[in-house]
C-alpha cells in the first residue's frame, strides 16, 4: 500500500473540482485553480491559454444540467517539492481522452500550470 501524500491529494482535489460543471461554469472558480502561465494542449489538438480555456469551460458548461466529465484511473506521483504529476483517462459525450497534469505548489497553493489530452477509442485501451 503507498503512503499518503497531501501535494498529490491537493493536486487531485483540484483536478476533479476541475472536471465538474459547478467549477467549470465560473470563470472565478476556475481561475483560481489556474497558475498564471499555464496552458494546455487538449484532446483537439489546439493548444489553450489560460485566458481562452477559462472563456471556453464556461461557454460550454453555462447549461445547467451539464454532464459531468466520467474519471478513471486516477494517479499521481510527486516530482518535486513543488510539483506534482496526475495522469488519467476520462469519457465525456461519448470521448475518450488520455489526460496528463502537472501542478504546481505556487504561493502556498497547488495551482495547475500545464494539461494535456490525447483522445482514444475503446479499442486502443
Amino acid at each position: 500500500m503507498s503512503e499518503r501524500n497531501p501535494a498529490v491529494e491537493s493536486a487531485m482535489e483540484g483536478e476533479l473540482a476541475l472536471l465538474t460543471p459547478e467549477v467549470r461554469r465560473s470563470p472565478e472558480r476556475v481561475g483560481a485553480l489556474l497558475h498564471p502561465d499555464f496552458h494546455e494542449f487538449g484532446a483537439s489538438g489546439r493548444h489553450w491559454s489560460r485566458a481562452a480555456i477559462i472563456a471556453s469551460l464556461a461557454a460550454a458548461t453555462a447549461e445547467p444540467g451539464a454532464d459531468p466529465v466520467a474519471v478513471s484511473a486516477l494517479r499521481g506521483v510527486q516530482l518535486a517539492p513543488d510539483l506534482v504529476h496526475l495522469t488519467y483517462d476520462t469519457q465525456y459525450d461519448g470521448s475518450r481522452a488520455h489526460r496528463s497534469s502537472l501542478w504546481r505548489r505556487t504561493e502556498g497553493r497547488w495551482l495547475l500550470y500545464f494539461h494535456q489530452a490525447t483522445p482514444f477509442s475503446a479499442r486502443a485501451t
